[in-house]
């Protein structure tokens, strides 16, 4: 039986056991800060070059990586769509870009210590999760190219990249496979990138788990999907054009789509309260 000043002091009241984070707030955008974040980003490489460049070379390095292995696997046939898939890991490649971007809003020491320490302690963080998300976009998306190959063209085997490129363009199956490969190519990318958009500055500049990044940045993405989905065009249109040199143009394409996209953060969701 329990006593009655028990039972008072069981009824009062219970502290909470942790406070709850509101949600990021964002903001509605016009077409003007698009431009704004994209200039905002070329002053920023121009400002730090030197990292810009760093960064944007092991991205370009890992990219050309990847498609030489190919080839010397006999997989040239892959080239194309893992070079399409390797953008998908852009916005994780480009934590370190954020964080020079934040250095220079705030007006912190720039130093290679003092980011690199940064970037490094982010894989015990929740942007380890989204690089997580990202890699897994990347699996997906070459597992349904080999579906689509085996689907349209069949397992037949191909001894040269000419050969391949000869069936692609001179076979209705080939053709087809072009087409849905591409549709289906441009629906991943554009579910990455609304849960990344926004996910990884996020994830850098604030303590928040990484569900609720990637619900702030669809979010951002949907109450703003005429600006957002513009800069997603100047994103791929980028790529594609620092890609064509075998990744040589992501030296500098990485480092300002990067601090551009810290930039379009910044201007979607507003400041943290306190």
């Amino acid at each position: 039986m329990v006593d009655t000043n028990d039972a008072g002091a069981l009824s009062g009241p219970v502290p909470d056991a942790a406070p709850r984070r509101s949600d990021p707030r964002i903001r509605k955008i016009i077409l003007a800060d698009v431009g704004d974040a994209f200039a905002g980003g070329l002053r920023d490489f121009q400002s730090a070059p030197v990292f810009g460049l760093f960064f944007g070379g092991v991205y370009a390095i890992g990219g050309m990586a990847i498609v030489l292995s190919a080839f010397y696997l006999g997989l040239g046939y892959l080239a194309y769509p893992l070079a399409a898939g390797f953008a998908l890991v852009g916005p994780f490649a480009a934590a370190g870009i954020y964080e020079v971007s934040r250095r220079l809003e705030s007006g912190d020491e720039l130093s290679w210590r003092s980011i690199l320490s940064v970037v490094y302690a982010q894989r015990k963080t929740d942007l380890g999760w989204m690089a997580f998300v990202t890699v897994f976009m990347l699996v997906v998306w070459m597992y349904q190219v080999r579906l689509l190959l085996a689907l349209f063209l069949g397992f037949q085997s191909f001894t040269n990249m000419n050969e391949f490129l000869e069936v692609l363009v001179s076979t209705p199956e080939g053709l087809m496979f072009l087409v849905v490969g591409n549709v289906i190519g441009l629906m991943v990318s554009l579910v990455l990138y609304s849960l990344t958009v926004i996910s990884f500055p996020l994830l850098l500049d604030r303590d928040v788990d990484f569900i609720t990044a990637m619900i702030t940045s669809v979010r951002a993405v949907m109450s703003n999907p005429y600006p957002m989905l513009s800069w997603a065009a100047i994103v791929f249109i980028w790529l594609i054009i620092a890609s064509l040199p075998f990744f040589l143009g992501h030296f500098m394409a990485l480092p300002v789509l990067g601090h551009a996209t810290w930039h379009l953060y910044k201007k979607v969701v507003e400041p943290a309260e306190g």
